[in-house]
């Protein structure tokens, strides 16, 4: 078994706080998703990464690989030691793979595919807690759940409301451990959503960045707009600058009330690589004297 430094793979300092590492991993996640990455191995890094910010957002687990790493230990190194999580239940959502860990990872922390957590047991009921993609909390539908404990190995179908929201819980009945009277008590399932390369959750609300050429924000312009539901049109007033927040009403979570979209404006301008691009820039200098970006 090989030891990862997860703090290189994120390209964080060790004494990086959660929200530096959220924001690595945002950054990194974009970069490498399988689906839109042009990087060579991208799939792979893509994998590493989302290993890394599994290890590294949880004070728990960090804490236990900081211990680790403070052996000594550098990438690559041959590592004999069993980590702290191997018991309790086990969870192996299904899905496309992108949830499956390193030998490594699964020695320290246990067996961890699609989002498995170490649970808690009053009597014989359970409390653990599952992690799902965005796109499923957003949809809906049935996963399959496949649970390793007191009972055995089991296979078990887990309905996810459409719309659900991190820290909610799933209740499956008779589905936890035997109590003391022989009878099954429940399995409950706090859910907890994991971040997303493109999307940002805040409660109901969904928070999307939208790129703009500089002529789309000064001249206006209809462009499409990602959403988890499919791409949309919306029409970008004229003089927009970066920063500017907009709103698509009841894109975000559904429910009874659904939640919107809000997507914040970035203007970026084109690099000027060449003598007639340099020439734009200089024309367009010649031709707002007076415009003054700093005040």
């Amino acid at each position: 078994m090989r030891f990862k430094d997860y703090y290189d793979v994120l390209g964080v300092k060790p004494d990086a706080s959660v929200d530096d590492i959220k924001s690595a991993y945002r950054k990194l996640a974009r970069k490498y998703h399988p689906d839109v990455s042009k990087e060579k191995n991208a799939e792979d890094r893509f994998k590493d990464i989302n290993e890394a910010f599994e290890a590294l957002k949880d004070p728990e687990r960090r804490a236990a690989f900081d211990q680790l790493r403070a052996g000594g230990y550098r990438p690559g190194d041959e590592v004999r030691q069993q980590g702290p999580f191997g018991g309790g239940y086990e969870f192996d959502m299904g899905g496309d793979g992108s949830g499956q860990y390193s030998d490594f990872f699964e020695s320290l922390f246990g067996r961890m595919r699609g989002g498995p957590r170490r649970s808690s047991v009053s009597g014989g009921e359970v409390r653990a807690s599952i992690e799902i993609d965005l796109e499923a909390a957003y949809r809906g539908g049935k996963q399959r759940l496949t649970v390793q404990g007191a009972r055995g190995v089991r296979t078990l179908e887990v309905k996810i409301p459409a719309g659900i929201q991190s820290g909610k819980t799933i209740r499956l009945a008779g589905q936890g451990n035997l109590g003391t009277d022989g009878e099954p008590g429940d399995l409950l399932l706090e859910v907890k959503i994991r971040p997303h390369a493109t999307f940002a959750l805040d409660g109901k609300n969904i928070s999307v960045t939208l790129v703009l050429a500089p002529w789309e924000a000064a001249l206006g312009a209809k462009v499409l707009v990602p959403t988890l539901a499919g791409e949309v049109e919306l029409s970008i007033p004229a003089g927009s600058q970066s920063g500017r927040k907009m709103r698509l009403k009841g894109r975000g979570m559904p429910g009874k009330e659904n939640g919107d979209q809000l997507v914040t404006l970035l203007v970026q301008t084109p690099p000027a690589l060449n003598d007639a691009d340099r020439a734009a820039y200089e024309a367009l200098r010649a031709q707002f004297p007076s415009f003054k970006p700093r005040g």
